[in-house]
């Protein structure tokens, strides 16, 4: 199989396969092929008996970077994806990297200071996660063990909002657009997070995400700036 490291790198990894488990093609095959049986061009199942058949599309797609992928996947190391900024090359107007700050979302819903009862929700990965897929319910990085289904939260506004540390507690996002948006069964930690901002977990959070609320020109959900409320949750245990 392909291995991508977070310096654009491919390179060949082999593993070990668990019949119980479907690989992350598998599952997007069988999706596909039960939501397009009829208008699917692809050969999903030729796809899934051989990843290769899938490098070999990556490559008539993008040519000019992934030309001879399969070939290529084999040398010592494998290669790496052109990558402008590891060349220091810009392509700008100044030959330099441009820093844009955007002067809002595209909906801005930020809650004015005096709705104190409104915070901050910023969805955060853990190690135990990638993309979306839960490897396991540990968070090394923050001390979170055993679950997931944590909102970190300053001991302020843990007083403030009249919760208690260890607790279960529910999130409604604080928009009024005709929709209820709510996560149940969150344990409160005290945690050392800006005042105003609480932190959980994604994808357990993605329902509280407006599919409106996002950057102005990339479109990337503002998953870092969620206004919600807490409230105590009598429901079951983390």
């Amino acid at each position: 199989m392909t291995a991508r490291d977070a310096c654009t790198g491919r390179e060949v990894r082999r593993g070990r396969r668990v019949l119980i488990l479907l690989s992350e093609p598998k599952i997007v095959a069988e999706l596909a092929k039960a939501t397009l049986p009829s208008r699917s061009t692809i050969a999903w199942d030729e796809w899934i008996a051989d990843y290769g058949r899938i490098r070999d599309a990556i490559a008539k797609t993008y040519p000019e970077i992934f030309h001879d992928f399969n070939a290529r996947l084999w040398q010592p190391g494998g290669f790496h994806r052109p990558l402008g900024a590891r060349k220091r090359e810009w392509k700008t107007e100044t030959g330099k990297a441009n820093f844009i700050a955007p002067t809002s979302l595209a909906t801005d819903i930020d809650i004015p200071p005096e709705q104190r009862d409104v915070v901050q929700l910023i969805t955060l990965r853990s190690n135990g996660l990638f993309n979306t897929t839960i490897y396991n319910y540990d968070d090394r990085f923050r001390g979170i063990y055993g679950s997931r289904h944590v909102v970190l939260m300053h001991r302020n506004d843990i007083d403030r909002l009249d919760l208690k540390e260890g607790e279960m507690a529910a999130l409604t996002t604080a928009v009024d657009d005709g929709i209820e948006r709510r996560v149940e069964g969150l344990r409160v930690v005290a945690y050392e997070i800006p005042e105003g901002c609480i932190a959980s977990y994604y994808p357990e959070c993605n329902p509280l995400l407006p599919l409106w609320h996002h950057a102005e020109k990339s479109k990337v959900p503002a998953a870092k700036s969620i206004p919600v409320r807490v409230r105590a949750h009598s429901g079951g245990n983390a």
